[in-house]
């Protein structure tokens, strides 16, 4: 361990170098998770890569852990380093639109609306998250689960190249011919392999889509029912349903609010007409309590993001095989017994596009997977956390079908097993083999870790 110098830091790098004393250090440092106050020792904004491999060089020889943000939305808190250094790459957004070829190369702190807003003026797209403020860094890396997922597949499925800084400060241009092994394990595998500052994507044609917001309420024959639409309706549906109290939003009657609700986002991004059609098997469910699917230019699909919303939950994700009017029943049961500011079980039906990819051909391995669930219990401070972590704990063990996987940039701090579980097998084995290769010293470990492995 050294000291280490801004003054010396600044003079390498072009971008700003932000320490404790300077006015911006306080609003640099924050981060989406609630119930943090994390003071790294340095901030550093690059602005190419060059910058970024003095920023690693610096880190690794002071001794420093050192964290990556893009958008610093990790629920396990990894987008900062608490007396480190933190690479924040939000001031590399540069975005280069090749609209005949149907590509963009895009750096990797932008966000996922920022990228969405400027590909939509050609009327083009790449499926993301379901929130617009993530940063592209770590969604693209650990999979990227979003709405376009069952129509053209998760983020990495439309991954074409990437630049990559390794741990020893080379820039490398990575794609299925060059590296074709870093290529895989940054498909999924996040950031144990580098900082990768810059995306290649494939675009897709998206314009207009059928999406929205509908709430209905929530039993178990419409919690059950609304699985089942979802997993008969066509691959140009992929929903979002999430079980929960309802929340005081405007537009709902007063005495709704806190009531059970389905608070589903929809999107058809097949032809407009017949999106209105394939809403009708969730309309009819029951009587919506609001209804704002429509027609909407796909862009419009994000929510609004509230800056100052730094939520305290304990989350947990799975995958189950099915979710029937007995698995629905117990959902119900226990979002309804449970008095938490928030509680809620999303449910995302998988399949479609995420499925044909073979689970080897990326290091997201979970393609036979068929529902998505995560389950979360907030909490009001650290003597709430014990029973809310127990309420998630013991329903996650009575919703288990078999299926032991995770999906990584759901995984919030849970320890190495559950690393494991988001690479099971083969998967993990191929993972620390390329990171022995490119990360020997397991520099980048402020992350969902995958030690290199070490020979036998």
């Amino acid at each position: 361990m050294t000291t280490l110098s801004l003054p010396e830091l600044q003079s390498q790098v072009r971008g700003r170098v932000i320490g404790p004393a300077d006015d911006e250090y306080d609003d640099a440092r924050t981060i989406m998770l609630g119930g943090a106050d994390p003071r790294p020792a340095v901030i550093v904004r690059p602005v190419d890569d060059a910058d970024v491999a003095d920023a690693v060089r610096s880190a690794r020889e002071a001794g420093l852990q050192h964290a990556v943000r893009s958008g610093g939305h990790s629920g396990a808190g990894h987008g900062t380093a608490d007396g480190g250094l933190v690479i924040d790459l939000r001031d590399m957004t540069a975005i280069d639109i090749d609209v005949a070829g149907r590509t963009a190369w895009a750096e990797a702190g932008l966000t996922a609306v920022e990228f969405t807003n400027a590909t939509a003026e050609h009327g083009l797209a790449v499926g993301f998250g379901d929130t617009g403020s993530v940063g592209l860094g770590g969604l693209t890396t650990g999979g990227g689960v979003g709405y376009l997922a069952r129509k053209h597949g998760l983020t990495i499925d439309n991954l074409i190249a990437a630049d990559v800084v390794t741990a020893d400060g080379e820039v490398l241009r990575v794609d299925a011919q060059s590296h074709p092994d870093l290529f895989w394990a940054i498909r999924g595998g996040g950031g144990n392999f580098g900082v990768v500052t810059r995306f290649q994507f494939r675009l897709q044609e998206v314009d207009q889509v059928v999406g929205g917001l509908l709430v209905l309420p929530a039993t178990a024959e419409t919690v059950s029912g609304f699985i089942a639409a979802a997993e008969a309706a066509p691959e140009d549906m992929t929903t979002i349903a999430n079980v929960m109290n309802c929340p005081p939003m405007p537009f709902l009657a007063a005495e709704l609010h806190g009531s059970l609700v389905i608070l589903a986002i929809m999107c058809w991004s097949g032809d407009v007409a017949e999106g209105e059609a394939a809403m009708a098997p969730f309309r009819a469910l029951t009587e919506p309590l609001a209804d704002m699917v429509q027609p909407m230019p796909y862009r419009q699909i994000y929510p609004s993001d509230d800056p100052d919303y730094h939520p305290t939950a304990v989350s947990r994700t799975m995958f189950v095989d099915s979710v029937d009017e007995d698995v629905a029943a117990l959902i119900v049961e226990r979002l309804t017994a449970s008095d938490a500011t928030m509680r809620v079980a999303q449910l995302r039906v998988l399949g479609g596009a995420v499925a044909r990819v073979p689970a080897d051909a990326t290091a997201y391995a979970h393609r036979s997977s068929r529902i998505m669930v995560n389950v979360a219990n907030f909490y009001d401070g650290v003597d709430d956390l014990p029973r809310r972590r127990r309420w998630v704990e013991d329903l996650v063990a009575d919703l288990h079908q078999g299926d032991a996987g995770a999906y990584v940039n759901f995984v919030y701090d849970e320890g190495p097993e559950r690393v494991r579980a988001a690479y099971p097998g083969a998967t993990w084995d191929r993972l620390a083999a390329i990171k022995a290769t490119y990360d020997p010293a397991n520099l980048f470990r402020l992350n969902q870790n995958i030690p290199p492995a070490t020979a036998s």
